[in-house]
């Protein structure tokens, strides 16, 4: 396994300073949109995470990582032995970071699994178990469904170890975390992109830990009253007599269930003009395509 970033130490002073300019000149360049750090009340109430990928080849994964822990409300990352010794400011990184520039900054680079692991109570790594013997291995969901309550109630800092694109880990760096995860998928093909399982763990850890709530865009819609109702079928029960659709010598219960029809489907107050417009259409044309003066061509009501 390539270990061409190996020998450069953690992220701290001048390095910071140095990526910080390069991400600032980036997205003055329109590269990247800086984001600050969302606001969430529930940082001091999960256990302290960490995602930690080690010997990763792409720059391009390490930026869709960080954007990935992100928008799952989680900050800190480091990487061990990178291919590239600047990963963490290069074009690529920046642009497939995409809003968290600060994960970037404050992403730390180490020469080994255990200077990344310093610190942390529980590791999990992604990766296939040793043939011989290694730490057991868990579906994430089941598993981060029991393990979330015991770590925050702990205080405790939990790891999530990605190995690299092209080999994964080695059984050395699986054998010192806890437990193994195995994301299910097709029985034929199960490869998944770096960044895609650090999506997917970041995603599983966070519904775990307690999901963010889904916000609506849109407003609900405020439901018309039953005499708006009425009226509507007043207008299409005139339609239907007009067109011959409705006998008024034999109605059956053609109205009945075209108002239950329209109760199930609970009408929005504000909508288009198809309610009123499709009866008013086959009024004028029964009459010849005269204007209507009956009381359904009144000005559009509230269903309208």
């Amino acid at each position: 396994m390539g270990r061409a970033g190996g020998g450069k130490g953690g992220g701290e002073g001048g390095g910071d300073k140095e990526r910080a300019a390069t991400i600032g000149a980036a997205a003055e360049a329109g590269i990247l949109a800086i984001m600050p750090p969302a606001p969430t009340d529930r940082a001091d109430r999960d256990p302290a995470t960490r995602f930690v990928l080690v010997h990763t080849s792409h720059a391009g994964n390490v930026g869709a990582a960080a954007r990935a822990i992100k928008v799952m409300g989680f900050a800190e990352l480091v990487l061990v032995a990178p291919r590239h010794a600047d990963v963490l400011c290069r074009e690529e990184t920046v642009a497939m970071a995409s809003g968290a520039a600060d994960v970037l900054v404050r992403a730390r680079v180490v020469p080994t699994l255990a200077d990344a692991l310093d610190g942390v109570t529980h590791a999990s790594a992604t990766a296939m178990t040793p043939r011989d013997f290694g730490p057991p291995v868990h579906a994430p969901r089941p598993f981060f469904a029991a393990l979330a309550p015991r770590l925050a109630a702990e205080g405790a800092r939990v790891a999530f170890v990605f190995g690299g694109e092209r080999f994964g880990l080695s059984n050395d760096d699986v054998r010192r975390c806890h437990a193994c995860l195995s994301i299910p998928t097709a029985p034929g093909y199960g490869s998944l992109n770096l960044a895609q399982a650090v999506q997917l763990l970041a995603y599983e850890w966070r519904q775990a830990l307690g999901a963010y709530p889904v916000v609506a865009r849109t407003p609900a819609p405020r439901r018309a009253d039953l005499p708006a109702v009425e009226g509507a079928l007043a207008h299409w029960r005139e339609a239907l007599l007009a067109i011959g659709f409705l006998d008024p010598a034999a109605p059956k219960k053609l109205m009945p269930r075209l108002q239950q029809l329209v109760l199930r489907a609970a009408p929005a107050v504000q909508q288009p003009h198809i309610r009123r417009g499709i009866p008013r259409a086959a009024l004028r044309s029964a009459s010849g395509g005269r204007s209507s003066h009956a009381a359904g061509d009144a000005p559009p009501g509230p269903l309208d």
